[in-house]
C-alpha cells in the first residue's frame, strides 16, 4: 500500500519559541511543517517546495505579513493562508482577508482552535477532480485519448497541453502563474521557460478557440499567467 504523504505547513513566524510549540503540536496533528522566521526566507522556500498552507505572523522583521500575502497574491499564487496576529481590530482582519487571506487567528489562540482551522481551510481549499471530458465552448475535449472534438470532427492534443489545460480548468476562473505551471507539470528538475508555456498556451488556442486571436476561454492575466474561464 503507498504511504500517505503529509500535508505541508509553512509556518512563518519570528517568534522562535511560539514557532517551535506550533511546529511540534502540528507535528503530533500528522502535517510536515516547514519553519520560515522571515517573509524573505519563506519566499525562498516557496521558490523550492510549495506548501499546502501557510501560517503568516503579520509583526515579521523586513517585509510585513500583509505586505508577503498581497505579493503572493499578485503573483496568482493561491497557496491557502491563515493569518496569526495580535492585531485583532477588525480593520486589520478585513485588511488581511480582502488581501487574500483565507482565514485570520488572533493571538494568543488555542492550538485545538488552529487546527480546526486549518483542517477546514485545507477541506475548502481542496481542489475538485478534473473530469475525464470538459468542454471549451463547442469543443469537447477528452483527456484520456488527448483529442479535442468539434465540428471539424478531431484534433489531436500533447501530452503537455492537456495537462496545462487540465490544471487551467481545475483552477477555473483563478489566474495562475507560468511559474506554478511549470512547477506542477514539468517538475522542480525540469527547466522549461515561460515561454515554453507561451508557445503550448498559443496551440491550445489555435485548436480550442474560435478565434485564437482574440481567446473567450484560455485567457491571459498580464504580469502572472493565464487563467480559463467557462
Amino acid at each position: 500500500m503507498a504511504e500517505t504523504r503529509a500535508e505541508t505547513i509553512l509556518l512563518v513566524e519570528d517568534e522562535q519559541d511560539l514557532a517551535s510549540a506550533l511546529k511540534d503540536n502540528l507535528e503530533l496533528e500528522g502535517f510536515s511543517v516547514r519553519l520560515a522566521h522571515t517573509a524573505e526566507d519563506a519566499l525562498r522556500g516557496l521558490a523550492r517546495e510549495e506548501p499546502s498552507l501557510i501560517l503568516l505572523d503579520i509583526m515579521l522583521p523586513g517585509m510585513n505579513g500583509f505586505d508577503f500575502c498581497k505579493r503572493l497574491r499578485d503573483q496568482g499564487s493561491d497557496i491557502p493562508i491563515i493569518i496569526l496576529s495580535a492585531k485583532g481590530a477588525e480593520l486589520d482582519k478585513v485588511l488581511g482577508l480582502e488581501l487574500g487571506a483565507d482565514d485570520y487567528v488572533t493571538k494568543p489562540f488555542s492550538v485545538r482552535e488552529l487546527v480546526a482551522r486549518v483542517k477546514a481551510v485545507l477541506r475548502r481549499r481542496s481542489p475538485a477532480a478534473t473530469p475525464d471530458v470538459c468542454s471549451v465552448g463547442d469543443i469537447e475535449v477528452d483527456f484520456n485519448r488527448f483529442v479535442a472534438r468539434g465540428a471539424k470532427g478531431e484534433l489531436p492534443l500533447s501530452y503537455y497541453e492537456c495537462e496545462i489545460l487540465k490544471l487551467l480548468v481545475s483552477k477555473a476562473g483563478v489566474p495562475v502563474s507560468r511559474s506554478d505551471i511549470i512547477r506542477r507539470i514539468w517538475g522542480h528538475n525540469a527547466y522549461p521557460t515561460t515561454r515554453t508555456v507561451d508557445n503550448h498556451i498559443v496551440k491550445l488556442r489555435r485548436k480550442l478557440e474560435v478565434n485564437p486571436e482574440r481567446p473567450r476561454h484560455i485567457l491571459t492575466v498580464h504580469g502572472i499567467g493565464y487563467k480559463f474561464v467557462d
